[in-house]
């Protein structure tokens, strides 16, 4: 028997993972450029600045991962291991937790809700018990 997915299900993943793709894109691509903000907040986070474009590499990669339906699973667990790099690194320096250190956090979970609507055997994994 196939579980049929509502529209409404298939519209919210997707836009979920949209979201994500999208904004992990413009970070690499802001990354390649090495605007001033990306260099200042790369040095801020004690990195130096010659990882600026190995990080854009890795993100970008993780999200083509992300991207395509026949990886996305091996996506989303780089992603989750990406942005758990990002939260360390916010924590380290005493960011905010709200704004900065909690957003990568953000992300994921929207990469694993895109991922959660719209797979059955994600959904069978990680199931949302009902209380009767």
């Amino acid at each position: 028997m196939t579980n049929k997915i509502s529209k409404i299900r298939i519209w919210a993943a997707r836009m979920m993972s949209g979201f994500v793709i999208l904004f992990m894109m413009v970070d690499s691509i802001n990354k390649y450029i090495k605007s001033e903000s990306v260099v200042e907040g790369t040095l801020k986070l004690g990195y130096s600045e010659h990882h600026i474009i190995l990080n854009a590499t890795l993100g970008l990669l993780c999200t083509i991962l992300y991207a395509f339906p026949r990886t996305s699973m091996l996506g989303a667990v780089v992603l989750t291991g990406y942005f758990g790099g990002a939260i360390a690194s916010h924590m380290r320096i005493d960011d905010p937790l709200f704004a900065y250190i909690l957003f990568p956090f953000y992300l994921a979970v929207l990469t694993w809700g895109g991922i959660w609507l719209r797979n059955e055997k994600v959904r069978k994994l990680i199931p949302f018990q009902n209380k009767d």
